[in-house]
């Protein structure tokens, strides 16, 4: 059965879901986007989503497509007329289309699409057994803060990581890991987890924010500093999370096993706090 799809207020059949060539997020890669996860039906982390959102066009100066309230109601639409239980639904603004030029179209109007992936997450078969994870060069631009569309230098990353037997690459700058790909890096030692703080550098996590008041609530330490990939080597143990892996255990760096080479108590704590209120 095919997808709906959505674009700029229609809900379409995914093979009619189209844009203008003009479209700036495919000239000029102008324009962000965001990723929600859904669980029995029902969004996680709406509202730190689009707070992330509202900062990142705010930061690129695109105008609101719609108002907030339609915004969800079309995530709720979405999730209905696809009958999503567990997936994801993605959702783009760019600044719209306009003859091609680097300054901004003045009357371009902010173009907004959205679909719907299935995909187990919940009862993810890594989240049992732990993935791996290789460091690569992060040659990624200075403003990572926002979640724009412009993901080139993260593919060719993820690919990377892929090519040598891994499930994600954590980018490395000026000896330190900042993130992985697609994901916030964290490792454990003697109890404490350990993040880089926020910055430019790295993006706001939402599933980074909800774990922070998580632990908080449960008594686990985070301490927010860069760490280099020898600490990670050395650490009892490691974890990414993002909005579709929810809390992901890594038992492996750069073919270094970490810990006991399985996921360790702390990060199955911490993926089971989230999984109960994500379920709640």
């Amino acid at each position: 059965m095919a997808r709906t799809v959505y674009v700029n207020g229609e809900y379409l059949p995914e093979s009619e879901g189209k844009i203008s060539i003009f479209d700036r997020g495919f000239l000029f890669a102008d324009g962000v986007y965001e990723v929600t996860a859904v669980l029995n039906g029902k969004l996680v982390d709406y509202n730190p989503h689009m707070e992330r959102l509202e900062r990142s066009l705010k930061e690129l100066r695109i105008g609101w497509p719609c108002s907030k309230d339609e915004l969800k109601a079309m995530h709720l639409e979405m999730v209905k007329r696809n009958g999503l239980k567990e997936g994801i639904i993605y959702m783009q603004i760019t600044r719209g289309a306009a003859d091609r030029t680097f300054n901004f179209p003045k009357d371009a109007k902010p173009t907004l699409i959205a679909f719907t992936q299935s995909m187990v997450l919940a009862e993810n078969p890594n989240a049992v057994t732990g993935v791996k994870v290789v460091t690569i060069p992060d040659i990624r631009w200075a403003r990572r803060d926002i979640k724009s569309v412009m993901l080139l230098a993260p593919v060719l990353g993820k690919q990377e990581a892929y090519e040598r037997g891994a499930n994600e690459g954590w980018m490395v700058e000026n000896g330190f890991v900042t993130e992985g790909t697609s994901s916030n890096a964290y490792i454990v030692k003697d109890g404490k987890v350990i993040t880089r703080e926020l910055s430019n550098s790295i993006l706001a996590g939402c599933t980074r924010r909800s774990l922070f008041r998580l632990a908080q609530e449960h008594g686990i330490v985070i301490e927010e500093r860069a760490f280099t990939p020898e600490e990670a080597y050395a650490a009892d143990e490691a974890f990414l999370t993002s909005a579709s892996q929810f809390v992901m255990p890594i038992v492996e760096i750069d073919g270094k096993r970490i810990g006991g080479g399985q996921p360790g108590p702390v990060v199955r704590k911490l993926r089971e706090l989230f999984l109960t209120e994500a379920r709640r």
